[in-house]
């Protein structure tokens, strides 16, 4: 699963200082959210299990110990995130009608290090400055439901090095379109997005955040068992092409992330 995955603060716009009691906390606008609850400060998927299709969360023995993987709760998303790479590898969301009618909130802009993790397995602010790449949402800011939902979007455990180009076109039009399928689906949607690294990836910053090399999507329409995915280079003359089939995705990217889930072939 290594090889797999190698193809494969609270720092703010308002400069407040990480402390234990600024800790999961962020000013806004309209004062102050406490972003995560209590059930979401642990490393597992305890507090998110209904994020997951049939609500199995992803485990964390899906890569080796190596990556230092953790499991991190939001809102309306979970993260299997990498001490190693600094980055996610997958992240999940459940969308459905609802959520993406209730979503478009107002975007915060204050990217921030996710204080739920040690500081030596943290990406900052400033491994991204001067680097040349987006920070890059996994969990689309658009998709978030509330406020809150929102904020937690900009969590640097939620951000992978993306080029700009990509992020903000090619990228943003997989986003758009899967929220738009999950607006006319007859229930939800489970969809998993992460980075993939080939040999020879870049890194950025003095935390050497590794920059993939490929992004991928992949849906799972939970009524119907239809699954496909998109798997695009980050780069800037990336382009849109036929979706992949599940055991097409499996394949290139060897994730297994529906196993034990009916998929409809």
């Amino acid at each position: 699963m290594k090889a797999t995955i190698c193809r494969l603060a609270l720092c703010l716009a308002s400069a407040i200082t990480i402390t234990p009691a600024t800790a999961g906390m962020i000013v806004t606008g309209q004062g102050p959210i406490n972003l995560y609850a209590p059930a979401q400060r642990s490393s597992a998927f305890d507090g998110c299990k209904e994020l997951f299709p049939g609500g199995r969360p992803i485990p964390l023995t899906l890569v080796s110990a190596d990556w230092m993987p953790r499991g991190l709760c939001s809102d309306s998303f979970a993260v299997l995130y990498s001490g190693k790479s600094k980055t996610p590898l997958v992240v999940v969301e459940r969308l459905n009608r609802q959520q993406v009618d209730d979503a478009g909130e107002v975007r915060t802009n204050q990217f921030f290090p996710d204080p739920r993790l040690p500081a030596s397995e943290r990406a900052y602010l400033d491994d991204y400055k001067g680097s040349g790449f987006d920070r890059g949402h996994m969990s689309a800011a658009g998709n978030a439901p509330t406020p809150n939902a929102m904020a937690q979007t900009f969590a640097l455990s939620n951000m992978v090095p993306q080029d700009p180009t990509h992020n903000r076109r090619v990228w943003s039009k997989v986003e758009a379109d899967t929220r738009k399928y999950a607006r006319r689906a007859a229930g939800d949607v489970f969809v998993f997005t992460g980075p993939l690294f080939d040999p020879g990836h870049e890194t950025i910053g003095r935390n050497k955040v590794w920059v993939p090399t490929r992004l991928f999507k992949l849906v799972y329409d939970q009524a119907t068992g239809r699954a496909w995915a998109h798997v695009l280079p980050n780069t800037a003359d990336a382009r849109i092409e036929q979706p992949m089939d599940y055991p097409g995705f499996v394949r290139a990217t060897g994730l297994d992330l529906l196993k034990g889930v009916q998929v409809a072939m």
